[in-house]
């Protein structure tokens, strides 16, 4: 029973170390690899910050997508080329779309958005303290003419006829 335990506790350790050691890897091929390391350090930086558009919650440096592959190569690209990394993003925003980054940016369209749900909550409160202000308002009681108009209706209706 203890060797049983010790042998399925010591496939456990195992399976951990090779599950920790495999999931902090990153997908970069060693042909990715720019030869200046100041770029390089760029690239992952950046690369951290896009959205694999076939993963959709890994960045492009976390997945083996052929499509997260051309867009390191991408972004390797336009590093070689000069760009900023503003210019990098905004290219790649441009031809992909804000989905691309895995953190949005604040913008009018954005903001709308998250706002939407708030301003429908808002509103919706509003009618309703507002209809309940009108069905508690004076103008709905019955005046004193109408009352006893209302109190000879109801006396004829029970009179047993």
């Amino acid at each position: 029973m203890m060797a049983a335990l010790r042998s399925l506790l010591a496939a456990l350790v195992v399976t951990l170390a090779i599950g920790l050691s495999v999931g902090g890897a990153r997908a970069v091929q060693p042909d990715e690899v720019l030869d200046d390391p100041a770029l390089e350090a760029r690239a992952r930086e950046l690369s951290t910050h896009l959205r694999c558009l076939v993963c959709q919650n890994q960045s492009i440096d976390d997945s083996n997508a052929e499509l997260a592959r051309d867009l390191r190569v991408l972004v390797r690209e336009r590093l070689v080329a000069g760009d900023t990394n503003g210019e990098v993003i905004d290219f790649v925003v441009s031809r992909y779309g804000e989905f691309v980054l895995l953190k949005p940016r604040m913008n009018l369209q954005n903001l709308a958005l998250w706002a939407t749900p708030v301003v429908v909550i808002v509103a919706g409160g509003v009618f309703l303290v507002t209809r309940r202000r009108r069905k508690a308002g004076p103008g709905d009681r019955l005046s004193a003419e109408e009352e006893a108009r209302l109190g000879k209706i109801l006396e004829e209706t029970n009179r047993p006829g």
